[in-house]
């Protein structure tokens, strides 16, 4: 994940060579928290901090708030610090902050936090952060990119998993990185070092049933076995997390990349993962589903998805049970 190997850069600026300016920017939250909270650990002793860490929100402060403390002198430190939290609720005025980023005070470390968006890279105020500073765009995480993600969170902890663990996280916590994070920290606290989260362990300690899943009913469906569908159908029915929303967008997500299997002119297995947007070992599940959907039914999938879609969302007719969509979904998917 490039990601990575540029928040190892960061971080070892912000330790070992501080600069006056960073810019943590992007559609990932993630890492802007990361780096916005490796800051606030590493550029100050927590003596320090008491009178020398500033943190601003940008929904409640102003430029002209941020360059006055910016531009204060540190008390019994060698610096200060400031750290700009929701600061694309300044990008109206950002302008104006201009005058500072060309001549930052030396005795200061400015941390911007752009979440949600990035910066007109055409500013001059952003031209100067880049001469002066550090910026960091943290870049939307895609599918294919989660199992590393998933695998070295854990492996920080010394934890690996399985294959199908993977699966089950990726399916239940989709790319929500910070909450990813946070339940790995907790498994991490149950689980020792040298060990290895399987399936099980998934439902034991994250609450992620390993049988009855969307993961699981995506692979039924796949492979038109009705009878373990309406199986965890009838589960679904009576748990109050499962939504047909929910499934119904996750069997999209898998008919779209479908249509790019059938339509992938690279037929390996590294050329179908990098066409259809899939980490390599779940090629294998777009294989096997390839021999019960050809295309055409594949693209007839799509218009039954939408169909009970808007059937799960009440539009054109009474509310229907949730076990009947679901039966719907499966007789429809069955008869293509």
């Amino acid at each position: 994940m490039p990601q990575f190997t540029q928040i190892a850069e960061v971080e070892k600026s912000i330790k070992n060579a501080p600069m006056p300016i960073y810019l943590f920017m992007g559609e990932e939250p993630y890492y802007i928290d990361l780096l916005a909270g490796y800051a606030e650990e590493n550029l100050l002793t927590e003596e320090e901090r008491a009178f020398n860490q500033v943190v601003l929100y940008g929904s409640t402060t102003s430029i002209t708030d941020v360059v006055d403390t910016a531009q204060r002198f540190p008390m019994g430190a060698d610096r200060q610090v400031v750290i700009v939290r929701e600061a694309q609720a300044l990008d109206a005025q950002i302008d104006k902050l201009a005058g500072y980023v060309a001549s930052p005070s030396p005795m200061t470390v400015l941390v911007l936090c752009y979440k949600g968006k990035k910066m007109d890279a055409r500013k001059s105020v952003y031209k100067s952060i880049l001469k002066n500073g550090v910026v960091y765009e943290s870049k939307k995480v895609y599918e294919n990119t989660l199992p590393l993600f998933i695998k070295e969170n854990l492996e920080q902890y010394g934890i690996g998993l399985t294959q199908k663990a993977v699966m089950m996280i990726m399916e239940s916590l989709g790319t929500d990185l910070s909450r990813i994070a946070q339940e790995m920290k907790k498994v991490s606290l149950v689980m020792p070092a040298g060990s290895t989260l399987t399936p099980e362990l998934v439902e034991k300690y994250i609450g992620i049933s390993r049988d009855f899943n969307n993961f699981e009913f995506q692979r039924a469906i796949a492979t038109r076995d009705a009878v373990k569908a309406m199986r965890i159908a009838q589960y679904f029915s009576t748990s109050k997390d499962a939504s047909p929303i929910a499934t119904v967008a996750i069997l999209y997500g898998f008919f779209t990349k479908m249509i790019l299997y059938h339509n992938c002119a690279d037929r390996t297995p590294a050329g179908l993962a990098r066409e259809i947007g899939v980490p390599p070992f779940v090629v294998k599940d777009y294989q096997t589903a390839g021999q019960y959907y050809n295309l055409k039914q594949c693209v007839r999938a799509i218009d039954v998805l939408r169909r009970v879609d808007l059937m799960g969302k009440g539009v054109g007719a009474a509310q229907v049970p949730v076990y009947d969509i679901y039966k719907e979904l499966i007789y429809s998917m069955m008869n293509l």
